[in-house]
């Protein structure tokens, strides 16, 4: 029987995978180009990625097994410059951070996922619900990266842009 630490871990890897894959064969001017005005480009989605990596995963983690509540986490105020960084530097990072935070997750024992901490405006969670949480968010940015990334694609696909329907970013509103 699969452990939930080591679906996670299963599932954490994947996403560094797509991201290096895409960093290394993708131009940078379309992981830089956002699907629709105020919507993240792929680029984006990385750096928020990469923050919560690095000052919110594994700060969260930390608090579980100490016993400690966490503050809220204000992507809009907690995010770091990455301007000077290329997506591949980016995904490298990203990379560097998520195999140390798997370091952490593979110290989880069965008992720790029933521990508790309070999130400022959502109460008592259990780890058990961050670890679900950690992997929902992953794979939401990714697949909204890749969103992002479709949009050219989709526009330019004459007849059949009508498939795409449910991701066309000029048809859905985002």
């Amino acid at each position: 029987m699969t452990t939930l630490p080591s679906q996670v871990r299963m599932i954490l890897t994947t996403t560094v995978e797509r991201w290096e894959a895409l960093t290394d064969m993708l131009p940078a001017d379309l992981l830089s180009r956002p699907p629709a005005p105020g919507e993240w480009s792929a680029r984006q989605c990385l750096e928020h990625l990469l923050d919560t990596e690095h000052i919110l995963f594994p700060v969260r983690l930390q608090a579980f097994l100490t016993g400690q509540d966490f503050p809220s986490f204000n992507p809009g105020k907690q995010s770091s410059d990455y301007s000077t960084q290329t997506p591949a530097e980016l995904a490298a990072a990203f990379t560097k951070q998520r195999v140390e935070n798997m370091v952490l997750l593979d110290t989880l024992t069965p008992q720790d996922l029933s521990r508790t901490a309070r999130h400022p405006e959502l109460g008592p969670v259990s780890l058990e619900q961050m670890l679900h949480q950690w992997v929902a968010h992953d794979l939401n940015h990714t697949v909204q990266a890749e969103r992002a990334l479709m949009q050219p694609f989709i526009v330019g696909s004459g007849p059949w842009r009508s498939f795409f329907k449910d991701h066309d970013a000029a048809l859905t509103g985002a």
